[in-house]
């Protein structure tokens, strides 16, 4: 270990930006044993592990690094797996530049990071292809059984820690495909969909019952739900995208990021997406102008390139310093063709029916708000127009009004539209009802949506538990 000094940081090879402009294959091949052995050799198993520390799952990773290094690859996954339900997932989308990577003590001492995501998906890919990976099958079977509402993240991590415990798990999602925007908001070059299926697989060949077109409130109501289960878990993600309040929103081809990317996955899927074959949802010729500057924002400029847009520009308000997504994701997209216009805030939509511009005011930073980000403020130096055939507003999201779709107009809410829980508990106002993910959080990372849903699992044991023996609540 403690490699650093002679062996720089290499990530996998990557295509190059002109290749892989032309397909939606993933950038980044694979290690090779020797190479992932000598990334993870470079490791310093510093005293306190600041990679460790700041992964929402509290991930080992200097240990899994050490096994790695040493070829004990079966019990490297046998570690990453016992904190992590989708190990070979975060892997790929993690923003490490954030989390584990971007607080490497070797990284903050100049030396350059381990590449973690990198040797964490070569642990997990050799599990795969030799046959570590098990489903959660568990030593007994247990008579109650629990309703998760929403196949995406924090769902089937709740869904798994369940059904190792013995608990009948029933996953109800309106979508056709199991994932939720593991498979529909998230691009192939990022996250082959093949990687999200054979999870969904081992999880069934488990036990975990999918039901799928299923939509709570239409095929059944929440309180229907309930009297079918011992608990609930609502995980259903949020998806209502934020709007922009400027003249022209209305205009054609001025469409949300989710519809967007939703109909980019599909049309790779081979579903019929008639939006997409009739150029509505197709960046192809077009000059593409992106509002936002999160992961969102990426994924849409990224996808835009690849189905052959004539020109993408990024429009984001605040500068790269500030970005909310992975600065990685902007060199990858950098190096795609993207533009970035920063310091830029669109005021307008223009055309006559069909946008054909955006009018935008230029902005410098100003004074720190709350959260230490310092707030745009309008230069004040006059408007200018970028051309535009489509603009994709990638502005973040927030929650469904589930108590309207669920009709169960009793579930409480936050002030942000999200469900209110019991902080210690996870569990909503409505008895063995709990909630997991972005639904509580509100939009987040998938990490989280993780962590979330092994926490619920563990609350809704607990609960059972509790009823079990006295009949009610702990």
């Amino acid at each position: 270990m403690q490699r650093f000094v002679s062996i720089a940081n290499r990530m996998p090879d990557k295509r190059q930006a002109a290749v892989r402009r032309a397909d939606f294959e993933e950038i980044f091949g694979d290690y090779d044993p020797a190479a992932a052995a000598e990334q993870a050799a470079r490791c310093s198993q510093c005293g306190i592990p600041y990679c460790q520390i700041h992964c929402p799952l509290q991930n080992n990773i200097p240990d899994w690094l050490m096994l790695a290094a040493q070829g004990r690859l079966e019990e490297a996954y046998e570690l990453s797996s016992a904190t992590n339900n989708m190990p070979e997932i975060c892997g790929l989308i993690c923003p490490h530049d954030r989390l584990c990577e971007g607080t490497c003590v070797i990284e903050t001492a100049g030396h350059g990071t381990v590449a973690i995501g990198a040797v964490e998906r070569f642990i997990t890919e050799t599990a795969w292809t030799e046959g570590w990976v098990k489903p959660p099958t568990p030593s007994s079977e247990l008579d109650h059984s629990v309703g998760i509402i929403g196949a995406g993240p924090a769902g089937l991590a709740a869904g798994e820690q369940l059904r190792r415990q013995g608990y009948q798990v029933h996953v109800y999602d309106r979508y056709d495909r199991i994932g939720g925007l593991l498979v529909y908001g998230i691009p192939n070059f990022k996250l082959e969909k093949e990687v999200v299926e054979r999870r969904a697989r081992l999880l069934a060949d488990g036990g975990v019952v999918y039901h799928t077109g299923f939509e709570v409130g239409r095929d059944a109501s929440l309180d229907e739900l309930r009297a079918r289960h011992d608990a609930i878990i609502i995980a259903t993600g949020v998806y209502t995208s934020r709007d922009i309040a400027i003249p022209g929103v209305g205009l054609k081809n001025v469409i949300q990021a989710l519809d967007y990317l939703i109909a980019s996955n599909r049309k790779g899927l081979g579903d019929a997406v008639p939006d997409f074959d009739s150029g509505t949802l197709d960046a192809k010729d077009k000059d593409v102008v992106v509002i936002g500057g999160g992961d969102t924002a990426m994924d849409c400029v990224r996808t835009a390139v690849r189905q052959g847009a004539k020109s993408v520009k990024c429009l984001y308000r605040r500068n790269r310093e500030y970005m909310p997504g992975s600065l990685r994701e902007v060199e990858h997209a950098e190096e795609e063709g993207v533009e970035f216009v920063w310091l830029a805030a669109p005021e307008a939509f223009l055309g006559n029916g069909k946008v054909n511009g955006v009018r935008a005011q230029r902005m410098r930073l100003g004074a720190p708000d709350a959260d230490g980000r310092r707030v745009p403020e309008a230069v004040g130096d006059g408007p200018f127009t970028t051309p535009a055939d489509m603009v994709i507003r990638a502005l973040g999201f927030d929650a469904e009004d589930l108590p309207e779709m669920f009709s169960c107009p009793g579930l409480a809410l936050s002030q942000e539209g999200t469900l209110d829980v019991d902080a210690e508990t996870m569990m909503t106002n409505l008895d063995g009802v709990f909630a997991a993910g972005d639904i509580v959080r509100g939009a987040s990372l998938v990490v989280w949506a993780i962590v979330d849903g092994r926490n619920a699992a563990t609350h809704i044991d607990a609960y059972i538990r509790a009823v079990e023996r006295d009949g009610r609540a702990a």
